[in-house]
């Protein structure tokens, strides 16, 4: 047997677990591809260019040299562009993986949205991947939006802490979109949670789901048995109430006639007479009822200044507290006490 058809003899027993139907792809083992693998490279050369905000700057100038290195050991080219704001990866004739120029492009799209090189170098691995998911688009009141963006992060950061524990991803939350590092099946529950938070369906259910799936999974009778009946349901209530005027307005009677019609200025003018007044007549009128107007705005003014120096009444108190005794001085009484002390000094 030649060498070449030993390698092919490999290769295909290398294989052999992918041919038939599958039932569950996660537990498929990906083998590693090698340089062996691809000795031509690669046909064409293949570039991807990202811009990064003014704020970035500083942080991907000083961490550059570490991406290169990082590129550097699968053949990527990495070029910074600071005049125009510009991160770029190209392939070069020594790369052999045709899948790393995506990995980088990743790396390089995490980077200028504010995620540290030491979460972002973790997507070229193979078993790890990313997820930038937009959430600006699926609010669209800005006051919701914003609302529902500090639900997800939670209080200090308790709700995405935990989401990171539960599902092994990096999760960092970052103007309008959320960016994931982790294993391709935790970014699927990342993408679910974030998005159903966005539709406002609290965090904490995915989370509690998320907890009794790993319960779940560690009992061997029930691995292979549907967890619908132990996972919590979510029912939406509306809860949101119309807000009642502060002045109700009573509809009134319906009547099939319309309602008469309002006089106009002329025929208001005509009723009074003053349409028939001439130009200087009505200046003279409107001056009078001017100064008229002046006038008893005098008197009120004069009245309201006045009241604060009218002297109040004088009361005296001892007179008042004697008329108030005699008020509720009993006669009769008084004149059986007077007769029965004559009483007492005739016999004496």
């Amino acid at each position: 047997m030649s060498d070449s058809e030993s390698d092919a003899g490999d290769q295909t027993a290398g294989i052999e677990h992918f041919d038939g139907p599958v039932e569950n792809a996660w537990l498929l083992k990906i083998p590693e591809f090698k340089p062996e693998d691809n000795p031509n490279g690669l046909l064409e050369e293949s570039s991807f260019s990202c811009l990064f905000p003014k704020y970035r700057e500083k942080y991907i100038k000083e961490c550059w040299p570490l991406v290169v290195k990082a590129l550097g050991t699968h053949h990527i080219k990495a070029d910074l562009d600071l005049i125009l704001g510009n991160m770029t990866v190209r392939t070069t004739r020594k790369t052999w993986d045709p899948y790393i120029i995506l990995k980088a492009r990743d790396l390089i799209k995490l980077l200028s949205r504010s995620v540290p090189f030491e979460q972002a170098v973790k997507v070229l691995e193979d078993e790890i991947g990313c997820d930038i998911i937009k959430v600006k688009n699926l609010v669209a009141n800005k006051e919701k939006f914003v609302k529902r963006r500090s639900r997800l992060i939670g209080p200090n950061g308790c709700t995405l802490k935990s989401l990171e524990l539960l599902t092994n991803c990096y999760v960092l939350v970052q103007g309008a979109t959320v960016s994931a590092i982790g294993p391709y099946k935790g970014l699927q529950c990342v993408r679910k949670v974030v998005e159903e938070t966005m539709k406002n369906i609290h965090p904490i259910y995915n989370i509690k789901a998320l907890m009794i799936k790993r319960e779940l999974m560690k009992d061997e009778n029930l691995r292979e048995e549907n967890w619908e009946r132990f996972l919590p349901r979510f029912q939406s209530k509306n809860t949101t109430k119309r807000n009642k005027p502060k002045v109700v307005k009573k509809k009134k009677e319906y009547t099939p006639f319309p309602p008469p019609l309002q006089d106009s200025k002329i025929d208001k003018q005509l009723a009074s007479g003053e349409y028939f007044l001439t130009d200087e007549q009505k200046r003279s009128k409107k001056r009078q009822e001017q100064v008229d107007k002046e006038k008893r705005d005098a008197t009120v003014q004069k009245e309201r200044r006045e009241r604060d120096f009218v002297a109040p009444e004088e009361t005296n108190r001892r007179a008042a507290k004697a008329n108030s005794a005699d008020t509720q001085l009993d006669v009769k009484s008084l004149k059986g006490k007077i007769a029965k002390a004559n009483k007492r000094a005739a016999r004496s």
